[in-house]
């Protein structure tokens, strides 16, 4: 735990450094994050426990003393497979209760420590919205990060919406005073983009734009919004990670049914913009006036030749428009039933991740512990490789599996699932080998079959010279 706990700090010290935060609050962060870590904390610690404590016993001859007194292995090991039993069920109440408020707590904590200076929120090389504007720089230098190299701004305008006003400098400065809630932003040699917005159509079209150089210019930023962070305030409630095992279920029926719902009225829209009803319904009223279907077929297939050049024009003009807007509204609405199934899926897998992490622990607990019978070695040196290998393989496919279900390649259920159904048959197969006092692999009993036929054809080749 304490590992992970140092590798959380090194991952988050750009969010917490330089932000004058107190002891208690850094503290307060961590004690937020720390819950998320114990599904992958837990699982380690019992398999690498469990390889430490029956290697030892196994070292020390302390089963061959066991069995000498008629106690078998299974013996041994009812009572810790008990205890392993209690900490998956604690361990399943803990996934289900504490680490979605732990999720709360440290999202929203997160966020209100990302308000708290402007120039840690300006990232290097994306745009960031930084009070009225969103303002991307490809570099930021200085004690303070207080100097911008190539500063590209969109400035918003309150009376209209989208991107009109853009600003390009080659350098700039933030400049501010201790207790003031105005920030400087000093723009040297640089320039000023105004698409300006007409109200006759014919000048619309032409776009129009004013275009300005200067050699400083400054902008100043309300920081009122910054300076004013309540750190307990609790605002972002959206995160699959939040939710219990009964408000997943709620709120995957919820999208289920919006989905599917969604899907449908798409569809019954993109059948109706077709038209193919209403020229059902034509066909039927011309097929009772007109007694020869052949007339129909051809009347269907030359219904331009009914039309001089410029309305046959216009009729492909306009089919082709239809085509290309249907197209054009089913990109768009692939790329959103994308996004709606890949959350969907996140839910799906945050719902069953709660249920591995119980099964996980007793899984991994019966390939530890015969494992470590098996191998006779206790201590921190070869079961904590053994541990280590085992757990990396374990993790990274279910990390692997988890990325390709949030896609929509696999099922999230197989994938959340899928390292436990591999580690399953390993477990079962280590403790049969464990119980039956055999080792890891028996290379005997590959050339056993291999010595019986060779003796087989030697008795053969006896016969055949007798």
């Amino acid at each position: 735990m304490f590992i992970f706990v140092l590798q959380t700090i090194w991952l988050y010290i750009g969010e917490l450094a330089g932000k004058d935060l107190d002891f208690m609050i850094i503290m307060k962060f961590l004690l937020y994050f720390s819950p998320k870590l114990v599904p992958l904390v837990l699982p380690l610690s019992i398999l690498l426990t469990s390889i430490m404590t029956f290697g030892s016993f196994a070292e020390n001859y302390e089963f061959a003393a066991m069995k000498s007194s008629g106690i078998s292995l299974q013996r041994a090991m009812r009572s810790l497979t008990f205890f392993i039993v209690l900490i998956s069920v604690v361990a399943f109440l803990f996934a289900n209760n504490v680490i979605p408020a732990s999720e709360y707590k440290s999202i929203n904590l997160r966020k209100n420590i990302a308000q708290m200076k402007p120039a840690m929120v300006i990232s290097e090389g994306v745009f960031n919205e930084v009070g009225d504007i969103n303002i991307k720089v490809d570099k930021k230098s200085g004690d303070k990060d207080q100097y911008l190299d190539n500063v590209i701004i969109h400035k918003k305008n309150n009376r209209r919406s989208g991107n009109f006003t853009v600003i390009k400098a080659t350098e700039g400065e933030l400049v501010g005073s201790e207790g003031s809630n105005i920030l400087s932003l000093i723009l040297t040699d640089g320039n000023y983009y105004d698409e300006v917005q007409s109200s006759s159509p014919r000048s619309r079209s032409s776009k129009p734009f004013a275009k300005s150089y200067f050699e400083e210019y400054v902008i100043n930023i309300d920081l009122s919004n910054f300076n004013d962070v309540d750190l307990d305030e609790e605002r972002y409630s959206n995160s699959h990670n939040m939710l219990k095992i009964s408000e997943l279920n709620q709120t995957i029926d919820s999208f289920s049914t919006d989905y599917n719902e969604d899907m449908s009225r798409f569809s019954q829209a993109m059948y109706s913009r077709t038209g193919i009803s209403n020229l059902g319904i034509n066909s039927r009223s011309r097929s009772s006036r007109v007694e020869e279907p052949d007339t129909i077929t051809t009347i269907d297939k030359s219904i331009l030749e009914l039309f001089d050049t410029y309305r046959s024009t216009q009729v492909l003009n306009l089919a082709m428009g239809n085509v290309n807007g249907a197209v054009a509204s089913l990109q768009g609405k692939r790329n959103e039933f994308k996004q709606a199934e890949k959350r969907l899926n996140k839910f799906e897998i945050a719902l069953h991740e709660k249920y591995v992490l119980a099964v996980a622990i007793v899984v991994l607990f019966f390939v530890g512990a015969p494992l470590g019978a098996i191998i006779r070695k206790g201590g921190m040196g070869l079961p904590m490789v053994m541990a280590i290998m085992l757990f990396l393989t374990y993790h990274f496919i279910g990390i692997f599996a988890k990325n390709s279900a949030e896609e929509g390649t696999i099922s999230p259920f197989l994938a959340t699932w899928l390292s436990t159904f591999i580690m399953l048959p390993i477990g079962i197969f280590l403790t049969y080998r464990a119980t039956t006092d055999q080792g890891l692999f028996s290379f005997s009993s590959f050339f056993e079959p291999i010595k019986k036929l060779l003796k087989r054809k030697g008795i053969m080749g006896r016969n055949k010279q007798d």
